[in-house]
C-alpha cells in the first residue's frame, strides 16, 4: 500500500507543564471487523499467528509481532503487522495506515489534564494498564489507551491532530495555573 503521508501528524510538539508528548509510530494498521459467526475462529487464528486474542470491548492486546486494539462494537485495529491472507475471507478488512494521529502523553499532570477533556474515569483503579476506550477528547472522537502508570496513547483521525494539540496545550496550562 502506498504511503499517503510522508510528514508526521504532529509537526511540532510543545513543551507543556506536567506533560511529556511524543508522536506514536504504528506502522501498518488494518481495521478488522469479523463477519457474522467468525469471531471465535478469527480469535483462535490470531492467537496462532500473533499470540493475541481478538480483543473484548475495552481491551487492547500487545504481542511481540503485533497489537490489537478494540475500537468499537465488532471492530478492532491490527497494528504493526500485515493481516494474514486467510483473514480476508472471515472479516471485513480496511487499510488504516496513515489515517490516525497517535500521541503518547505522560507525566505527573496527565490524569488531571485528561480528566478535563475525556468524559471517562481514567484513574488507574478504574482504567488499568491495557484498558482502552472509544470516547471523546474535547469534541473529537478518539481512542484512549492506558499504556503505563502515567502514560496514555491518544488516537484521533489525522485531520484532528492540530485540534488535539490545541486542546491539550490549553488544558495543561489551565491545570498548571491552579495552585
Amino acid at each position: 500500500m502506498p504511503r499517503l503521508f510522508e510528514a508526521p501528524a504532529f509537526a511540532e510538539l510543545p513543551a507543556l507543564p506536567g506533560l511529556s508528548l511524543a508522536e506514536g509510530q504504528w506502522g501498518v494498521v488494518t481495521e478488522v471487523a469479523p463477519f457474522k459467526g467468525e469471531l471465535e475462529g478469527i480469535s483462535s487464528a490470531l492467537q496462532e499467528a500473533f499470540g493475541l486474542d481478538y480483543p473484548a470491548p475495552g481491551e487492547s492486546q500487545t504481542g511481540d509481532k503485533a497489537r490489537l486494539l478494540w475500537v468499537g462494537p465488532g471492530r478492532a485495529l491490527l497494528i504493526g503487522a500485515e493481516p494474514p491472507e486467510w483473514l480476508g475471507g472471515r472479516a471485513a478488512l480496511t487499510g488504516q495506515t496513515g489515517a490516525q494521529a497517535v500521541l503518547l502523553v505522560d507525566g505527573p499532570a496527565v490524569e488531571a489534564v485528561l480528566a478535563r477533556l475525556v468524559p471517562v474515569d481514567l484513574s488507574a483503579e478504574v482504567f488499568p494498564e491495557g484498558r482502552t476506550a472509544r470516547t471523546l477528547i474535547g469534541h473529537m472522537t478518539a481512542s484512549v489507551t492506558r499504556l503505563g502508570p502515567a502514560t496514555f496513547e491518544l488516537v484521533v483521525m489525522r485531520s484532528m491532530s492540530g485540534s488535539l494539540l490545541h486542546d491539550l496545550t490549553r488544558t495543561a496550562r489551565q491545570v498548571a495555573a491552579r495552585p
